[in-house]
C-alpha cells in the first residue's frame, strides 16, 4: 500500500505558489473589498491553504479613492487616534481621510481583518494600495482580478 498517497501536505514559505494579482477598487464597496483581498492576502482561496504560513498572494488595488460606502457611513464613520499627551485625541471621518489620504481606509480595513500577529504583519506587507490607477509593481506583471466573481 502506498502510504504517501493520502498524506496531508502543508504548504510552507519554500513550496507555497504566490502569484501577484491587480484588484480595480471603482465602485467596490470598502467592506466587501477588504474581506475579500484578506482572504487572497491568507491565501484561503487556493487548495493548498495552511493556516501558519504565507502562502496567499501578493495584491495590488488600484483607485483606492473611488471605493463606496454602504448607508450614512460617509459622514458618520469615524477613525480615532491618540497623539499620546493629555487630550490628544483626534478624531478623521472617512470623508477626510479619502480625500487626504484614500490609501489608508482600505489599509486600515485590510489589516483588521488579518490576523493579530506576526503572520498577519507579514501578511499585511503583501498589499500594495494606490490611489490612481498607475502602480509601480508593472514589472511582476499583476494578473486582473475581477473581486466580484469570488465569494
Amino acid at each position: 500500500m502506498d502510504t504517501l498517497s493520502y498524506k496531508t501536505i502543508s504548504a510552507n514559505k519554500a513550496t507555497a505558489q504566490k502569484e501577484w494579482v491587480l484588484v480595480d477598487a471603482e465602485g467596490q464597496t470598502l467592506g466587501r473589498l477588504a474581506s475579500k483581498v484578506a482572504k487572497l492576502l491568507r491565501g484561503k482561496y487556493k487548495p493548498s491553504f495552511t493556516p501558519h504560513c504565507d502562502c496567499g498572494d501578493n495584491v495590488v488595488i488600484i483607485n483606492a479613492e473611488k471605493i463606496q460606502v454602504s448607508g450614512k457611513k460617509f459622514d458618520s464613520k469615524n477613525y480615532l487616534r491618540h497623539t499620546g499627551y493629555p487630550g490628544g485625541q483626534r478624531v478623521t471621518t472617512i470623508k477626510q481621510a479619502l480625500e487626504n489620504h484614500p490609501e489608508r481606509v482600505i489599509q486600515h480595513a485590510v489589516k483588521g481583518m488579518l490576523p493579530k500577529n506576526r503572520l498577519g504583519r507579514e501578511l499585511f506587507r503583501n498589499m500594495y494600495v494606490y490611489a490612481g490607477t498607475e502602480h509601480m509593481q508593472e514589472a511582476q506583471q499583476p494578473k486582473n482580478l475581477d473581486l466580484n466573481t469570488l465569494k
